[in-house]
């Protein structure tokens, strides 16, 4: 009993070892990502030409002068009326009068307006992209050469800040324009064009998704990705309104994109590595909302407080919510997937913290957002990740396919040979059956004839009585070659000319045949007919006019064709033989009390009528004889009913 009881212990200890042996190698692999991360985003910062930097102004800010040395963190947050007023110098020579001069800004926050001697050369609130905080967009712009006086010139910036964060501006420069516009073009590269390129991915591939997600409408991770990566492209290219402009509706939309934007990616996380939703998970959209909410019916400055406060702080969850599920899925899965996943989310978390760090004013000198850019580079990698698993769900398709249609045409030969086997056994058997009935046919009807003659013969009998016996034997003779003939399944070709040969049968007795087709497509065609088909309702319409001539001493027979009504089954033909002889007594049953030939004829007609799938009637007074054969719908394939 206690060794039983250790088992689920120690299945227990090994799981945890395992889960742990997964774990600890992940974690490392993220502890060296951050460190990267960091080294990158503190040693590899784009250079800035210092030889030309001005450094040193005087700052006007709040009724207050005083001497400030650039980079700067202003101490108010909302200047818009009063903007802080920073005034420098620089110098310029007349020897570089050949060369342009221009002044460069490689970061401030929100808006800048730059003057040299009086006159202002950059304005940023006319670039839409240049008044957003997290775009890091740099502004460069030419002094004109009238502008510039020999020896000391002074520039001053007005910085426009309308929140919620404080006023940033990092160092300026001014020199000739070769010499700061390739820093200039490599931070524009940085932040302005790799982000517009990864936004553009990052559409492309939304647009992508959400027609995956229409054709595979039971996988709801590509809409909802798709969803979160176009609300994603929205806030990357819809343009904020610039105060003090009336604070419009579309600034709250891009405002709540963030923090909604987050909430799908923790949506399709879930739903990606299959874990179960909790009952109150669509709480995580709560934030968005409200800074939704509050950007439509608040005036400014409120929802860029409330961002600050709810919407950033929701993102850091989402993205830690997001660390949590895919370590779990990596602990789970150990696949490909989850590893890039969550080496993805550690760089963007990471990224965040960066962030937060310099809102707070805890990096000094450095006001540098890489969390959107971040960001866009995960749900490009996430969504081409998608793509190329569906395009590799695709490709094996098409090899299943291939593989498919290659096995089908193998069985289909297989099948066609098989089939062609089973046909050239069924045709041999059918052939042998056919020939199994023509010798039974033949041994019935000529051979017994022939006995006939034989005995005759020996017994001495007149010529005229061995002379009717081998006409009958001729004249089945020619049934049985007849009834070889193809007839198309139509039994009237049949018939026809049976109604010759019964017809010269009567004529040396002085007896009329009456024939009669009620209907004028006669009989219906019968495409399974088969010539032992024939035989048999050929002997039983010559059993019906031999008993007439010989028994009944009738001097009329008439033989009916008629075609009738068999409801959804299908129409049917009826051949009826009727004289106008002395007839014979019937039993209940249908037999002949009468014993004998006539009643061993009368057994024979039925038995042929049973192999052909047909019901024989007759009848019997005073008046004459009728025999009635109903023929089947369809005739069977063997006379299997006979025995």
């Amino acid at each position: 009993m206690s060794e039983i009881a250790a088992k689920p212990a120690v299945s227990a200890w090994t799981r945890r070892r395992l889960r742990l042996s997964r774990l600890v190698p992940y974690v490392l692999l993220q502890v060296l990502i951050v460190i990267a991360c960091i080294l990158v985003l503190r040693l590899v910062p784009p250079d800035d030409p210092d030889d030309y930097a001005v450094s040193e102004f005087s700052l006007h800010e709040d009724g207050a002068t005083r001497s400030v040395t650039l980079p700067h963190f202003t101490a108010s947050r909302y200047s818009l009326a009063d903007p802080p007023l920073y005034t420098g110098a620089f110098t310029w020579r007349t020897s570089d009068a050949r060369t342009a001069w221009s002044v460069y800004l490689p970061r401030f926050s929100n808006a800048v307006e730059v003057a040299v001697n009086g006159v202002v050369v950059l304005d940023s609130r006319r670039d839409d992209v240049a008044n957003r905080p997290d775009r890091n967009t740099p502004q460069i712009a030419v002094i004109p050469s009238s502008l510039l006086r020999d020896g000391a010139n002074q520039i001053t910036v007005r910085l426009f800040v309308w929140g919620p964060l404080k006023g940033f501006l990092d160092t300026v420069y001014v020199g000739p324009d070769d010499s700061l516009r390739s820093a200039f073009e490599t931070r524009a590269l940085l932040f302005v064009t790799v982000p517009v390129v990864l936004s553009a991915w990052q559409s492309l591939l939304a647009v992508i998704l959400a027609i995956m997600w229409l054709m595979r409408r039971r996988e709801p991770v590509y809409g909802v990705l798709a969803l979160g990566m176009l609300v994603g492209a929205v806030q990357a290219f819809v343009p904020p309104p610039v105060p003090p402009a009336p604070y419009p509706r579309l600034a709250a939309i891009l405002l709540a994109s963030a923090p909604i934007e987050s909430a799908l990616v923790v949506v399709f996380a879930v739903l990606f590595f299959g874990w179960r939703w909790p009952r109150f998970g669509l709480l995580i959209f709560a934030p968005g909302l409200t800074i939704l909410l509050v950007g439509l019916f608040a005036s400014q400055p409120l929802p860029r407080i409330v961002f600050l406060f709810l919407g950033v702080p929701t993102v850091g969850v989402c993205l830690m919510l997001l660390a949590i599920i895919v370590t779990r899925a990596v602990i789970k899965r150990q696949d490909a997937a989850s590893f890039v996943f969550g080496c993805a989310v550690t760089i963007v978390l990471t990224c965040w913290f960066h962030d937060m760090l310099s809102v707070f004013d805890i990096i000094q000198n450095d006001r540098t957002f890489v969390t959107r850019l971040s960001y866009s580079a995960m749900l490009v990698a996430i969504g081409a990740g998608l793509t190329w698993r569906f395009a590799r769900a695709l490709n094996q398709v098409d090899s299943f396919a291939g593989q498919l249609v290659t096995r089908v045409r193998e069985a289909e030969e297989r099948l066609k040979a098989s089939f062609a086997r089973e046909e050239e056994r069924a045709r041999a058997a059918a052939l042998a059956n056919e020939r199994t009935r023509l010798m039974r046919d033949l041994h019935d009807g000529l051979g017994g004839q022939l006995i006939s003659i034989v005995a005759l013969s020996e017994r001495g009998n007149t010529g005229a009585t061995i002379t009717e016996a081998a006409r009958a034997a001729l004249k089945d003779l020619r049934l049985v070659i007849d009834s070889m003939d193809d007839i198309g399944g139509d039994l009237m070709l049949a018939l026809g000319s049976w109604r010759e040969r019964a017809a010269a049968q009567l004529r040396p007795h002085d007896i009329a045949l009456d024939w009669r087709v009620t209907s004028p497509q006669g009989l219906p065609l019968h495409p399974e007919l088969r010539p032992w088909h024939v035989i048999q309702i050929i002997r039983i319409l010559d059993e019906a006019v031999t008993n007439a001539v010989k028994h009944a001493s009738a001097r009329h027979i008439k033989a009916t064709i008629e075609t009738l009504d068999g409801g959804p089954d299908g129409p049917y033909g009826v051949i009826s033989i009727e004289d106008n002889g002395k007839g014979f007594a019937l039993a209940d049953n249908g037999e002949a009390l009468t014993a004998g030939q006539a009643a061993r004829g009368l057994r024979n007609m039925k038995s042929r009528a049973a192999r052909c799938g047909a019901a024989l009637d007759i009848g019997s007074g005073s008046t004459g004889t009728s025999v009635r054969l109903q023929l089947p719908q369809r005739f069977p394939d063997n006379d299997a009913a006979s025995r």
